[in-house]
């Protein structure tokens, strides 16, 4: 379960998941890793979600008995259910000797697909590699209609059917057809996809899901008067594979609480980033509008994966949902009309109307309006590419008679969207696409509002819709290739388009209210695409006229090489990793933590007597970070996992010993194993961040450089975040923009800043007339913000670079830029620079971050250790403690003694 459940389905229990979890914490259990059989022949990497899917599994097949015969996994659409659906053909193969499998699904158009990924090797989308070896045996992969009484030794046998055919072999008697005795025969395992559609959810149910429930009984049951005592018997299995199961009706989870092997949720694969985001475009514009417009912004997409440098096979597909087929091949008509009467200065007028319409508050609609008015000059090419991509022949619609995909190619054609020999940029459809169409690189949907219904229904097929739609697309840049999100803090959505499905919808309020309701009961996160512009932060005019501006300098300390042979211990990374480690222990939902709640929660230290290095392995097995292979790219000096695991100068795991700090009414002998793991795997992730931002190839020096302030700070522009109501990750931002063009100190005319940052800037203001007394000349107060330099190499050069040698964690070698600088100026060209860095952050986050604290401190106690490039004796450093809210740390009583006491060198 995951936080971004119901708070109903949180409370549910799913025993083989618990028991399966249990298992895997328990040091008496042999550790289990995706063998070698099932990585080698299989084209995709298994996710670790998957792995888990298939470690559970396996688990209920070795370790309870009797073995279940029936499963379920529920996992997100988009998640690779059938990568997951072929990993377990190869395991149930080889660990437990099943020859015989049948994949059944609900609708022609998904078994279709199923065939291709399962059996047809030259299919882009084949889902095992193309010469299938097992303990040195070539495997063949037969389908079959009805499995060989005489069966061939390396050999698995597959039969493709939708459930409506299984139902009728079994329940008609014709020739060469499979009826009970074929599942009597030989055991056979049957995977059954999308299989909602198969549960008995209401009381008057559905003669289909009857018949169906009827036959997998007799199936599952045609070998029961067989069983011998003999473990080499086998019971004939059903696999079910569904993202949708609504466990909060009572005859649903009474059915499958039992039979739950494994849960993947739809806002857990999003929320991991293996999906795109997606956001509602909702508009009042009718339907003709709404074409035009995502002709538009999917153009302007494709424009923009060639500017940053993505694959130019890259392409953009969008989808048309209509609630009826005559509305769809209306549609269909009228969007090809649109194209061809397409010309340059309809497009302008056109986009003239939209920006004039008070409801268009749409960012993405604006950024793409925004680029065709820019090129102006340009457009006679770019509508005559609009008319060629959009041309008729590359609109594909999929609205057949027969309602089997299956005219004129259809099927192979939306299948193959991603492929750069297919061309197709949009398909027009009703409903049949909302299952088993995975195509990966559709970026539009637009609903048709002609005849939509706006109940419960039509907008539960659109969620679902979404979703499915919300598959990432792995494109390339520059060579690489990426399956998980690579630009959610792009705050300038130039490559967050990338990584975006919008559904264009219309802007009615019953209707969305239904929708949005619909997309909370499938776990979706979405949010409406509203205008956000970057706010402009200026310097000031009279500031840009001083002398500071003009031939001041800001300094920030030189960094040098750093060779691989530094990284030499754990230290080396920052960690301050110690024999004793001292922990919180996760408390039913409160969380004790160490040092800073003792006002609140009484605690105590308890010594964990059963803490070992198993404990150590067993947390690294669960990590992939700690794979030898990839962590040597981020330790390079290390020889082995034994050297990182048992070696002084790392983990050091035989002389380790474990304190927990625990309420104080908790009883030591309560701590589980489980417990226990969760708390080690909890440590080496947070080593895990260290050590992958530890390596750092530069080190800071105590030689500091001037940098021309009239160079670096500059106008700027920020956005104010602007999150979504209905997503469900953390929205505690708390920027706002304060006008500051009064304030002479301040140097911008607004500041875009958090209520902390703002604090700390009226904290300064008050101490403005002590400054003055002694700074004469110039007193002025910096906001150092990281966007002014976002897009050059300037950003590196204003870095603070720790490099006091820490007697137990060596160096920092992160640099990283103070959001201020206080810079005096007095009537002896004496110059000081002051470093203040707030921070909100409390517990372990702030301890994490101290280090930079220690720095800011080192440069004040330590100034004549400072050498400076242009020889500048007149410079003086310093650097505050953190500011906290109310100054609760005593920063500005710092700042106050620091200017007391500080005098100009006289060399």
């Amino acid at each position: 379960m995951t936080k971004h459940q119901t708070s109903s389905t949180q409370s549910l229990k799913f025993p083989l998941i618990e028991q399966a979890k249990q298992d895997e914490t328990s040091l008496f259990s042999q550790s289990w890793e995706l063998p070698d059989y099932i990585k080698s022949n299989l084209k995709h990497t298994l996710r670790p979600y998957q792995e888990q899917a298939l470690s559970n599994y396996r688990f209920t097949q070795t370790k309870i008995k009797p073995n279940p015969q029936h499963v379920l996994f529920n996992m997100a659409t988009g998640s690779g259910k059938t990568d997951l659906m072929a990993a377990l053909i190869l395991y149930l193969y080889k660990d437990e000797g099943y020859r015989n499998f049948l994949f059944t699904v609900n609708t022609n158009s998904v078994l279709m697909k199923t065939i291709d990924n399962l059996t047809n090797a030259n299919n882009e989308k084949y889902l095992f590699t193309n010469r299938i070896e097992i303990a040195g045996e070539h495997i063949a992969i037969q389908t079959v209609t009805r499995y060989p009484k005489i069966q061939q030794p390396d050999t698995i046998y597959l039969k493709l059917a939708t459930v409506q055919t299984v139902s009728s072999d079994l329940f008609t008697s014709k020739e060469n057809t499979m009826g009970v005795d074929d599942y009597k025969r030989s055991p056979v395992a049957v995977l059954a996809d999308e299989a909602h559609h198969y549960s008995a959810n209401t009381k008057s149910e559905k003669e289909a899901e009857n018949t169906w429930e009827s036959a997998i009984n007799k199936i599952l049951t045609a070998r029961d008067d067989l069983e011998a005592a003999d473990s080499s018997f086998k019971k004939n299995l059903l696999l079910e594979f569904t993202a949708t199961v609504d466990f909060d009706k009572e005859s649903i989870y009474n059915k499958y609480r039992d039979k739950v092997v494994y849960r993947y949720p739809l806002s857990q694969f999003m929320h991991d980033g293996y999906s795109k985001k997606v956001k509602r475009i909702e508009t009042s514009a009718n339907d003709d509008e709404k074409m035009l417009n995502v002709v538009l912004l999917s153009q302007f997409r494709k424009y923009r994966a060639l500017a940053e440098g993505v694959s130019s096979t890259f392409k953009p597909v969008i989808m048309f949902k209509s609630a009826k087929v005559a509305v769809s091949r209306k549609a269909n008509k009228r969007f090809n009309e649109i194209i061809s009467e397409l010309n340059p200065e309809s497009l302008i007028k056109f986009i003239h109307k939209q920006q004039m319409l008070d409801s268009n508050d749409n960012a993405i609609l604006e950024l793409a309006y925004r680029y065709y008015l820019q090129n102006q000059p340009d457009l006679p090419r770019i509508v005559s590419e609009i008319r060629r991509d959009f041309n008729p022949k590359n609109v594909l619609n999929a609205n057949d008679a027969s309602g089997n995909m299956l005219e004129k190619g259809q099927y192979d054609a939306l299948n193959t969207l991603e492929s750069p020999n297919n061309l197709y940029r949009v398909v027009f459809a009703v409903a049949k696409l909302t299952e088993g169409w995975d195509v990966l690189n559709l970026y539009d949907i637009v609903r048709i509002s002609d005849e939509a219904k706006a109940n419960k229904n039509s907008t539960m097929v659109e969620a679902q819709l979404i979703g499915r739609g919300a598959r990432y697309y792995p494109f390339e840049i520059s060579g690489k290739r990426s399956y998980r999100r690579r630009f959610d803090n792009d705050p300038s959505n130039r490559q967050l388009i990338l990584e975006t499905l919008h559904y264009h919808t219309m802007n009615e309020p019953q209707y969305l209210k239904q929708l949005v309701s619909s997309l909370k009961q499938m776990d979706l996160p979405t949010g409406k695409d509203l205008k956000n512009p970057p706010i402009e932060v200026k310097l000031k005019s009279n500031f840009k006229k001083t002398d500071v501006y003009r031939h001041g300098k800001i300094y920030y300390n030189e960094a040098i090489d750093v060779p691989d042979s530094y990284f030499d211990s754990i230290q080396k990374y920052g960690i301050d990793h110690k024999p004793d480690l001292q922990r919180n222990l996760n408390y039913g939902s409160h969380e004790v933590n160490y040092g800073a709640l003792a006002a609140a929660t009484e605690t105590k230290t308890i010594n964990v007597a059963t803490f070992n290095d198993r404990y150590i392995k067993k947390a690294i097995q669960k990590l992939e970070f700690y794979k030898f292979a990839n962590l040597k790219n981020f330790i390079p000096t290390i020889h082995s996992m034994r050297e990182f695991i048992y070696g002084d100068q790392w983990l050091n795991a035989r002389n380790l010993k474990l304190f927990l700090t625990v309420p104080i009414e908790y009883r030591a002998d309560s701590l589980t194993s489980d417990e226990i793991l969760t708390v080690t795997v909890n440590l080496l992730k947070e080593y895990q961040v260290k050590i992958q931002t530890g390596y750092v190839k530069k080190r800071g020096t105590n030689k500091f450089i001037g940098y021309p302030i009239k160079d670096y700070l500059s106008n700027y522009s920020k956005r104010i975040p602007n999150y979504d109501t209905q997503t469900q990750f953390d929205k505690s931002q708390d920027i706002d923009n304060y006008n500051m063009k009064n304030d002479t100190f301040y140097i911008y005319e607004n500041a875009v800043v958090n209520h902390l940052e703002y604090q700390l800037i009226q904290r300064i203001q008050g101490h403005l007339q002590e400054l003055q007394d002694k700074y004469h000349k110039a007193v002025y107060l910096f906001r150092m913000d990281e966007t002014m330099h976002r897009e050059s190499a300037k950003s590196d050069d204003l870095k603070l670079h720790q490099y006091q040698q820490h007697p137990e964690y060596g160096i920092h070698l992160t640099g990283y830029q103070p959001d201020f600088i206080l810079f005096l100026e007095n009537t002896d060209d004496f110059y000081f620079q002051i470093f203040i860095e707030p921070k909100g952050m409390s517990g372990e986050r702030f301890e994490n971050e101290l280090w930079k604290e220690e720095l800011l401190l080192y440069m004040t106690d330590h100034h004549a250790e400072m050498e400076f490039a242009d020889n500048a004796a007149n410079v003086r450093i310093s650097g505050l403690k953190f500011y906290t809210n109310g100054d609760g740390r005593g920063t500005m009583s710092q700042l106050t003694e620091l200017i007391k006491h500080t005098k100009p060198d006289k060399d």
